[in-house]
């Protein structure tokens, strides 16, 4: 069974769309107005199919439904992560998604927090990320006065940068950007403001003032870039660009061979930059795949890869049970070992061979039933 799944993207025609996508990676979209790229995506609104090995032709989704044990058995509902490529050849509206909580009660969803790097951007392209209001009666106010001058906070960006956006937070992609995002599953956007823009037949789009209020964050945080941790690799860098209950999104700069660790439940790639292998397969800029349950990857080439995963981290507590409990599924593993050898006898090398298969035939099994991913190898 391969442990990587090559999905097929799914494109969105958008009213800022525009043809980025066909110039920078080489794919068919529909029109010259196609704002987003969908992969790797479970979502009904975007379920990407499986493009070749075993599952060809079969949907994220449905894989995801019926062999959880590729995916770790993660006890989510639904496939948690949704990464897309944006291009916005026009300003986005001005938005807020909920958390969790309130886009479960209101909207039977999941909530939306994300995170975003700037893959590329024309000169003094901006960027909207947080407001200015100290207090929801101040945030309240400038929305009614359509003041939003004063209360958004708006800035320049620049080619590689990185933004960290948790539920509750107003922000906006503006003209001239070209947006790597990976997110929580879910397609919940509340629109704040919307520039007074009118389609053609003289029509504002619809917002969702009291939802924005109701859930957006007073006073505005930015994330801590201080947080972000680097490390050489075999043959490049590897930068964690955030990890939070919600997604952990690691960014490879590689230039050679490396073989990459994956210790969660799967992991998605995307190629931003180059072109290699993967596996003994040719990648380039634009491919994007899932690579199942603790399976390592062996890679030869130079480019930039960013591979999110949707682990929630535990708390403390938590992890020192989860230890101590590991702990004693291998104590009693090794033990098993050691009696079966000491039963056979230490000079009938092929029995306890035998013996030593059947036993770590049973590990992957101790491990998934008490919650935990089994080792590479015994």
């Amino acid at each position: 069974m391969g442990h990587i799944l090559w999905v097929e993207p799914v494109f969105k025609e958008m009213i800022w769309g525009g043809k980025q996508l066909k110039e920078k990676y080489g794919y068919a979209i529909p029109s010259d107005q196609t704002g987003e790229c969908w992969a790797p995506s479970a979502h009904p609104n975007g379920d990407n199919t499986i493009k070749e090995g075993e599952f060809k032709g079969q949907t994220l989704s449905k894989v995801f439904d019926e062999h959880r044990e590729l995916f770790g058995n993660i006890k989510d509902k639904q496939f948690p992560l949704l990464v897309k490529i944006i291009d916005a050849c026009n300003d986005l509206s001005v938005q807020v998604h909920p958390n969790d909580e309130y886009a479960g009660l209101h909207e039977n969803s999941l909530g939306k927090t994300e995170c975003w790097y700037v893959l590329d951007c024309k000169e003094d392209t901006k960027m909207v990320m947080g407001h200015h209001a100290k207090t929801k009666e101040e945030l309240v106010k400038a929305i009614e006065n359509d003041d939003y001058d004063q209360l958004l906070n708006k800035f320049d960006i620049k080619k590689g940068d990185f933004f960290y956006i948790p539920s509750g937070t107003i922000h906006a992609i503006c003209k001239g950007s070209l947006i790597y995002e990976a997110q929580q599953s879910s397609d919940i956007t509340y629109r704040v403001y919307d520039y007074h823009r009118k389609d053609k037949d003289g029509n504002e789009r619809q917002l969702h003032v009291k939802q924005s209020i109701d859930v957006t964050t007073v006073p505005y945080k930015p994330y801590d870039l201080a947080k972000q941790v680097e490390e050489t690799i075999e043959n490049g860098t590897r930068k964690e660009l955030v990890s939070s209950n919600y997604l952990t999104l690691n960014k490879y700069d590689m230039t050679g061979y490396n073989k990459v660790k994956n210790d969660k439940p799967f992991q998605l790639v995307s190629i931003i930059e180059g072109q290699g292998t993967v596996e003994g397969k040719e990648v380039k800029k634009g491919d994007h795949f899932v690579i199942r349950f603790y399976s390592p990857l062996e890679t030869i080439g130079g480019g930039i890869v960013l591979e999110p995963n949707g682990v929630k981290r535990r708390k403390r507590k938590e992890i020192n049970e989860h230890d101590i409990k590991k702990e004693n599924i291998e104590k009693n593993i090794k033990e098993d070992i050691k009696e079966n050898i000491k039963k056979n006898g230490n000079d009938n090398a092929e029995k306890n061979r035998k013996e030593k298969s059947v036993i770590y035939k049973q590990i992957e099994e101790k491990y998934l039933a008490a919650g935990f991913f089994p080792p590479l190898t015994a």
